[in-house]
């Protein structure tokens, strides 16, 4: 094979490799999913039957307050700055548990250990 004819099928090549392949699409079988009827279980949650998750660990912190900040502001921030937030120093915190507010107290010292005074439990979302 000639050294230009190499070149050539070498470019031939490099030119198909680059042209979109039209292929049909693999033909697939949908269907729709049959799925068991629910029943009611009502609303007899109760100790027992909650019982089998008392032993999972939910994060619980306390939130200060918060504040909206430009993301200008945001990266602005470095040692020294101070942020202000929305809740007076004498207002209380709020109590959350995996990021949901169960609960309102004030900040209390135990121990030498911040920890929160329960003033009022949220209403479960049921209840409203």
């Amino acid at each position: 094979m000639s050294e230009q004819t190499l070149e050539n099928a070498v470019e031939q090549e490099a030119d198909s490799a680059n042209e979109p392949q039209a292929t049909a699409p693999p033909q697939v079988d949908i269907q729709r999913p049959e799925f068991a009827q629910l029943r009611d279980a009502g609303s007899s949650n109760t100790d027992g039957s909650l019982g089998r998750f008392f032993d999972v660990n939910v994060t619980v912190s306390a939130e200060l307050g918060r504040v909206t900040l430009p993301i200008g502001e945001l990266v602005q921030l470095g040692e020294g700055s101070v942020v202000e937030l929305n809740r007076p120093v004498t207002g209380p915190v709020d109590l959350m548990a995996n990021g949901v507010r169960i609960a309102r107290g004030d900040v209390v010292v135990v121990d030498g250990c911040f920890a929160i005074h329960i003033k009022q439990i949220e209403p479960s979302a049921k209840a409203g």
